[in-house]
């Protein structure tokens, strides 16, 4: 056996995916959070925030990307890096429309990238650590639907959003630390 053909542990992607959902859980706390403080109306700061969940999210999806060293994770995440952008964008515009525009669009968003993300962490299952990121794809499909439907009722707000990111963001902290013990029992 040649010594390019050793796997090590940091020769897998498991490493660099605990780091970055690491990122992501502190990223989702704290956006949940300011959100959460200006979700009230939509006004420079929120909308500021709406547009940098999706922007965060394709800018992880690059960082995921690089570290991933097969094919079926990097095609799920090239279509999660276009749905983000188009999220960007989408959001941007929606804001101008008001918050019923914006939930449509967030959960527009939430339905496609859920199912992109159940797809990836299905394909990285022999990782190990992906049953949080499989259930978290399941769950905001599930949710993006719910922010549509909220977005005919009258009083529709930003702070379910909020809700959402605490929520995937927990799901990244057991994925991450998941990965950690598939890791130390390897």
């Amino acid at each position: 056996m040649s010594a390019s053909a050793v796997v090590t542990p940091e020769a897998t992607p498991a490493p660099a995916l605990r780091r970055l959902y690491f990122t992501r859980f502190g990223f989702a706390l704290v956006w949940a959070g300011a959100l959460f403080a200006t979700a009230s109306t939509l006004g420079p700061v929120s909308i500021a925030l709406l547009v940098l969940y999706p922007l965060f999210d394709l800018a992880a999806a690059v960082v995921d990307v690089r570290s991933s060293r097969t094919a079926g994770p990097a095609k799920g995440l090239y279509a999660n890096i276009a749905i983000s952008a188009l999220a960007c964008v989408g959001l941007a515009l929606a804001a101008a429309s008001g918050i019923p525009a914006v939930l449509r669009v967030w959960g527009a968003w939430a339905v496609v990238s859920g199912l992109t993300q159940l797809g990836v962490g299905l394909s990285r299952r022999a990782l190990g650590g992906q049953w949080a990121m499989i259930v978290s794809g399941a769950i905001s499909t599930v949710a993006g639907t719910s922010f549509v439907l909220q977005a005919a009722q009258p009083g529709a707000s930003l702070a379910s959003l909020a809700g959402y990111a605490t929520l995937g963001g927990l799901f990244f902290l057991v994925s991450a630390v998941r990965l950690s013990r598939s890791a130390a029992a390897r």
